[in-house]
């Protein structure tokens, strides 16, 4: 630890520490415009400037280092000052220049509100400028859809070029041109492609780049804010709904040093106008071969009469990606009651079965402990796809150095380099024989990411054996550190997992449950990525009038995810809960009350009349979920057992992520404009770069 006098107050602080953070550990407050805690240091903005008494001239805290400073001529600790007349006049002086040319937009600014440079500038501006000659003007530049541009308000802190090359990994920003000249650009205009370019808006600290959806929308006053959680993947990234009324407007990251830190993927930041496109604000029953509005009791008789008629062997249920646990257990609460066995929550067809353990399908290794490993390897997963934060995750840990990366799938484009090992599970079996082994056998903590589409076969379970046989054969389970990590893409997957909402004896699997002739009634929970052949009645319960409503014979309508308390598992197991931030729209209501209805009409009335009740209910067969933001671990004894059992002979066929368009994954993101014009724009340059090569 090193002593420092900040402004007349001792204290100690590690070597590694700048002044800056210095500074703030003693309490001072640092303004700043470039400097960032996730972003290297570029010192370019000159607004933290400190007094370190024995320099001729304030330093910028933000890139001078504590190990740099030099004691007082009697070994006294170096002493710094943040508010004394010299700190003073030159923070005033570089805000002076940085209003030169900054235009007067405030008034229609998107930024206006929430602006660092309104901030400081109240702080540290002038009444009067004392420049007279013309501002600079900057031709605005094309980013794409999603990030809207107005350099003449730029101040050149390269947050933004530093995101794109450092945590993004796309580096398609950069400076052109030097002093009063200087503009930031993607060189050859273009819109940006990485999956995480809305968090550029995050960190503008002025309004030179500003979101593209929301321009002109709203202003943060008139919105309410709820803190919640995102389930367009199943990383549970902490988020901010913004609503007017009972309208979402936006959604913003939460810091979660856990989980997302601070980034969100465009996805989640931008699905917002699909939350209000397309939904069921009705019942509906199919009369004729056509869907016609209906009241509660309309559809809940149609569907009682129809189950009065049916052999429960005959029902199924079926649950969605964006599920709550609270409903699934409602569900599965009341299908038990009918005494039907055909359930499941696997609509894609994964093989992953409670019955092996929650070891073999936790991501165990946890997505802070990304940072501890020391060696990964990655099987049948597209990570910047099917988790674009994630993604980011593992890029910052090979930026730390020393982090060899194998794969084992669909080659891609990952933002970090990769030893490719082979494209599907001749390559797995082999696994333990290839060069790459022996850097997985002398890693300490070696990962192994298996994506949620390689158990999405006909060998899932051939699959599943050879990765854990894997994982177990180079030392990613043992005592102390759980490697064998599954990246789940539906976030409802591990909740559904947990409550065992999978075929019980006798039971049909979703697959079997969709073909023609198994089933007479079918339930979907918000299951549209699954189509269910003619001749099943199917109930549907949802909130978008999209794949499942389409096939339906009864419509249901449901709330989304922003529209209800609900708790969900992301892909860890850590239990999160969402908050409530608007209303379902018309007569559609939240999922478990709806279920709680319709069980009273069918004559097996479910025993809780609330939310809280539900979730007595709930905590009591299983305990575990009321403990929100922990995570209870999976036994790592289960791999040993899976690796050892024989799984079946496992394809040839190569490894495909699960997700083929990033922007298009579920129906409330394929009911969003903006998502249709993000995967337009990513089709087109998938396109030119099949048609160059």
């Amino acid at each position: 630890m090193t002593k420092l006098i900040v402004d007349g107050k001792e204290i100690d602080v590690p070597p590694e520490y700048t002044l800056l953070q210095a500074c703030e550990a003693a309490g001072a407050e640092i303004p700043r415009f470039c400097f960032h805690e996730r972003l290297s240091i570029a010192g370019n903005c000159r607004m933290c400037l400190v007094e370190l008494v024995g320099s001729p001239k304030p330093v910028a805290s933000c890139a001078w280092g504590v190990r740099d400073c030099r004691p007082g001529p009697k070994g006294e600790p170096p002493e710094v000052k943040t508010r004394s007349p010299m700190v003073r006049k030159a923070r005033e002086g570089v805000m002076e220049f940085l209003l030169i040319n900054h235009p007067l937009d405030c008034p229609i600014c998107d930024q206006g509100g929430e602006c660092d440079l309104q901030d400081q500038s109240m702080a540290y501006g002038i009444d009067a400028s004392r420049f007279r000659e013309n501002k600079r003007a900057v031709e605005d530049k094309y980013l794409g859809a999603l990030v809207k541009t107005s350099m003449n308000r730029c101040i050149q802190c390269t947050r933004c070029v530093r995101f794109a090359a450092e945590v993004a990994g796309v580096p398609e920003l950069g400076a052109t041109g030097r002093g009063e000249d200087m503009e930031i650009t993607t060189y050859l205009e273009k819109a940006m492609t990485s999956e995480l370019q809305g968090c550029v808006v995050d960190l503008c600290p002025v309004g030179a780049l500003t979101a593209k959806p929301y321009a002109f929308t709203a202003r943060p006053w008139e919105l309410g804010k709820t803190e919640s959680i995102d389930v367009m993947d199943a990383l549970g990234s902490a988020i901010r709904i913004d609503t007017r009324g009972r309208e979402v407007m936006r959604i913003l990251p939460r810091t979660n040093d856990d989980i997302n830190e601070e980034w969100i993927s465009d996805k989640t930041r931008h699905v917002v106008d699909g939350l209000r496109t397309q939904r069921l604000d009705q019942p509906y029953i199919r009369q004729g071969g056509r869907l016609r509005a209906a009241t509660w009791t309309e559809a809940f008789r149609a569907i009682a009469a129809k189950l009065a008629r049916v052999n429960p062997k005959r029902i199924g249920a079926l649950v969605g990606d964006l599920a709550a646990v609270e409903e699934i257990f409602a569900l599965k609460d009341l299908m038990s009651r009918l005494g039907v066995v055909n359930l499941d929550c696997r609509q894609d067809g994964s093989a992953l079965d409670p019955r092996w353990g929650r070891a073999s399908y936790l991501f165990n290794a946890t997505i802070a402990g990304i940072e501890a490993a020391d060696a990964l390897l990655i099987v049948g997963s597209t990570p910047r796809k099917e988790a674009a934060v994630l993604n980011a995750r593992i890029r910052k840990r090979w930026r730390a150095g020393n982090f060899p990366i194998g794969l084992i799938g669909p080659q891609a484009d990952l933002t970090y380099p990769y030893d490719y090992l082979g494209a599907g599970p001749e390559t797995l079996a082999m696994v333990a024989r290839h060069s790459f082994a022996e850097t997985l056998r002398k890693a300490e903590r070696p990962l192994v990411l298996v994506g949620a589409g390689a158990f999405a076969r006909a060998d899932g379970a051939a699959i599943a054996a050879l990765v854990a046989k894997a994982a177990v054969e180079l030392g990613a389970v043992k005592d102390g550190w759980n490697g064998f990590s599954v990246l789940h893409g539906a976030a409802s997957r591990v909740g559904a997992l947990d409550l065992n909402f999978v075929p019980g004896e006798g039971g049909l699997s979703a697959r079997q449950m969709a073909a023609s002739g198994t089933l007479d009634v079918a339930f979907l929970l918000g299951a549209d990525e699954i189509d269910v052949a003619p001749g099943a009645f199917v109930i549907y319960i949802g909130s978008h009038g999209e794949r499942g409503a389409t096939r339906a014979d009864v419509v249901l309508p449901g709330a989304a995810y922003p529209e209800k308390s609900a708790i969900f598992l992301n892909t860890e197991g850590r239990v999160q809960m969402a908050t409530r931030a608007s209303f379902p729209p018309g007569d559609a209501r939240e999922d478990w009350a709806i279920l709680r209805a319709l069980s009273d009409v069918l004559g097996h009335r479910l025993p809780y009349d609330s939310l809280a009740a539900l979730r007595r209910a709930l905590f009591k067969a299983h305990p575990h979920l009321q403990r929100i933001g922990q995570i209870a671990p999976g036994d790592g004894a289960a791999l040993h057992k899976l690796a050892a059992s024989a799984g079946g002979n496992s394809e040839r066929t190569p490894f495909r992520s699960s997700v083929g368009d990033f922007y298009f994954t579920n129906p409330i993101a394929r009911c969003s404009a903006v998502m249709a014009e993000c995967s337009a724009l990513a089709l087109k340059r998938r396109a030119g770069i099949t048609a160059a090569e």
